[in-house]
């Protein structure tokens, strides 16, 4: 997806006309797309980018490249604020290339391509959430820039097919938790403070701190967390980002349905 078609992504309400104005796809029908070396454009899609980096794609990037937060987000990316809620999003940095690169392509591919980003798995489809009754509803986008010839041939997908076969499940499920939260602050009235953006940084962006934090201030003292659970979270990446989303739902509305403050 190219910088010049997501550049409105921090401004919901252009970022949705931008997805208003692409074909959907809808349940049951398919689109024709394949990418592989042999592709005309192979890599193209990698260049000028304007690419929104996730908790979850933070987690897996810093994992799979044995990094540290801190030094992943000041080499490999740049924060910045939802205007509606305050919540941060880190936005991934290209090369200073004539091409403006992505920091992790090569002639062969992507090197990190067992962990790459959402939004890179997606592509050439969006997806649009909403919270509704029944949980999160879905519309799915194709987006077809003029350079991709991924379209000349290939199988038919459907999108939930595409979905499967890239590997979204995970990545859906904590990008979906990260849309409740922003919803509801958004829902409140007033975006977050600094403060709290910074918390929500540390809890989601920084598990390697936020664990840090989780010793330090004591939290599971003051907080319902079973010993299986204490544990889970201060050994797996995804048990600490669940933490994360329930602790800081919790700090900021005074109530979290997947955890409780202890009794005084």
């Amino acid at each position: 997806m190219s910088g010049k078609e997501t550049q409105s992504l921090l401004d919901e309400e252009k970022a949705q006309d931008w997805l208003d104005s692409l074909p959907t796809v809808g349940e049951g029908q398919t689109f024709c797309f394949e990418c592989n070396p042999d592709v005309p454009c192979f890599n193209r899609c990698c260049r000028q980018l304007t690419l929104p980096l996730t908790p979850y794609d933070v987690m897996r990037l810093c994992r799979r490249l044995g990094m540290k937060s801190d030094v992943f987000l000041d080499n490999f990316a740049k924060l910045r604020t939802f205007p509606d809620s305050g919540l941060p999003i880190a936005m991934l940095s290209m090369l200073k290339d004539p091409d403006e690169t992505c920091p992790f392509v090569t002639p062969a591919g992507c090197h990190v391509y067992e962990d790459r980003p959402s939004a890179c798995r997606s592509y050439p489809l969006g997806r649009g959430t909403q919270l509704s009754r029944n949980g999160v509803s879905e519309t799915f986008y194709l987006v077809q820039e003029p350079h991709c010839h991924g379209f000349d041939d290939g199988r038919d997908w459907t999108a939930r097919e595409w979905f499967e076969h890239e590997g979204l499940a995970p990545y859906n499920a904590s990008n979906d938790r990260y849309m409740r939260l922003g919803t509801m602050i958004t829902a409140s009235g007033a975006p977050i403070s600094d403060k709290m953006g910074n918390l929500a940084l540390l809890c989601l962006y920084q598990l390697d701190r936020f664990r840090e934090f989780i010793t330090t201030m004591h939290i599971f003292g003051r907080v319902e967390v079973d010993d299986k659970r204490q544990k889970a979270i201060m050994e797996s990446d995804e048990a600490a980002l669940d933490f994360g989303y329930d602790w800081v739902e919790l700090v900021l509305f005074g109530q979290c349905e997947g955890l409780k403050k202890k009794q005084a």
